[in-house]
């Protein structure tokens, strides 16, 4: 995979659930209101993103002169990344895309499409489970019930809603596709404690 990804360190393992402790990175988003499904939501959030990072948005470039300084609206492409994550909210559905790790707030071009903002996610601890084949509404509701009853037999508590992550194009075969449920938690499985070194936290 050679687009950038989040970084993250897997912190603990509980069978085939993942516990990633992520760093805080950028986001370009966008809410689908009124989607009629979890496919058609994802294909219009998918749209409005990557026409942002192929060119609708605006960077003002500062040019150094003798006199005056000069501010110039221009279009920037943004290098692609993964994985395209989408979340279920009260306002719809929720798509975003990871921005590439050289912009910051202040740098990162500004959306020409109100629908479509900037904004960072703060690092947090994940729980992932990762599977493959379709993008489909029934694929991702299965997987969720799977994240949700290994979450709740382990007594960890989930902090906002559960999200896909789309880490591969639509020519991919879906049996070699990565495909995630993800969802943030307060803090590691109780049975992480009995893993974890002598005098090591097992909680964040």
């Amino acid at each position: 995979m050679s687009l950038e990804q989040p970084n993250y360190d897997v912190v603990y393992r509980d069978g085939d659930i993942e516990y990633r402790q992520y760093e805080p990175y950028l986001v370009s988003e966008t809410v689908i209101e009124n989607a009629g499904d979890y496919n058609s939501a994802g294909n219009e959030g998918f749209r409005r993103l990557f026409r942002y990072i192929t060119g609708s948005n605006r960077a003002q470039a500062k040019i150094a002169m003798t006199a005056p300084v000069a501010q110039t609206p221009t279009s920037e492409k943004i290098a692609m990344t993964v994985p395209v994550q989408q979340t279920d909210s009260a306002e719809g559905w929720r798509v975003a895309f990871m921005l590439p790790t050289q912009y910051t707030l202040e740098t990162a071009p500004q959306p020409t499409d109100p629908r479509v903002r900037v904004r960072e996610m703060p690092g947090r601890l994940m729980a992932v489970l990762r599977y493959s084949g379709r993008w489909t509404e029934s694929n991702f509701a299965r997987k969720k019930s799977v994240l949700l009853d290994a979450l709740k037999s382990e007594s960890v508590t989930m902090v906002g809603e559960i999200q896909s992550a789309l880490y591969d194009p639509p020519y991919m075969p879906p049996f070699l596709r990565r495909n995630e449920v993800m969802v943030e938690v307060s803090q590691l499985p109780a049975s992480a404690a009995a893993t974890a070194p002598a005098g090591q936290a097992a909680a964040y």
